[in-house]
């Protein structure tokens, strides 16, 4: 059974190290490394971004990111190595917010489990976002737990 590290990091006291995350995703049986890393972007519907802070309920967060893991490994391989990291608190333009690890024995698993994750987790998981603005203001933006669309992966994507 492959490994699985889920875990929550405040942003003032230990930021997302990428490459802790590479590490733990390259094992001897893996031919594939496969990593989502969201970071924080200067702008978001039509307003300029100085940064972001996120809320997060720790406890089922964990528990969230845990199932959805094993819902992948299920899924795609139970030799998965999956690795799971958020932040909680402020983040300025370009902060790390989230990294995921894939290793695979193939490349096909391991896109589709790294998309799977990403997708499960802003679906599922107990975690808000409030958008600092340049013009003073503060907004906590919609998440995907309020959108219609489904909790399903699309089949195909564009953009």
């Amino acid at each position: 059974m492959g490994e699985i590290f889920v875990e929550i990091f405040n942003s003032d006291e230990k930021p997302i190290n990428i490459e802790v995350a590479l590490s733990h995703v390259t094992q001897a049986p893996n031919g594939a490394e496969t990593m989502f890393i969201g970071t924080v972007r200067n702008h978001n519907q039509g307003k300029q971004v100085l940064g972001v802070s996120y809320d997060v309920f720790e406890p089922l967060a964990k528990q969230s990111f845990l199932e959805i893991c094993q819902e992948a490994q299920k899924k795609w391989g139970k030799d998965l190595d999956l690795y799971v990291v958020h932040s909680r608190g402020r983040l300025n333009i370009g902060g790390v917010s989230i990294v995921i690890g894939v290793g695979s024995p193939h490349r096909d698993e391991g896109f589709k489990a790294c998309r799977y994750i990403i997708e499960q987790i802003k679906h599922r998981s107990p975690i808000w976002k409030l958008e600092h603005y340049v013009d003073g203001d503060s907004e906590w933006t919609k998440g995907c737990e309020l959108c219609e669309h489904s909790h399903q992966v699309p089949e195909h994507s564009h953009g």
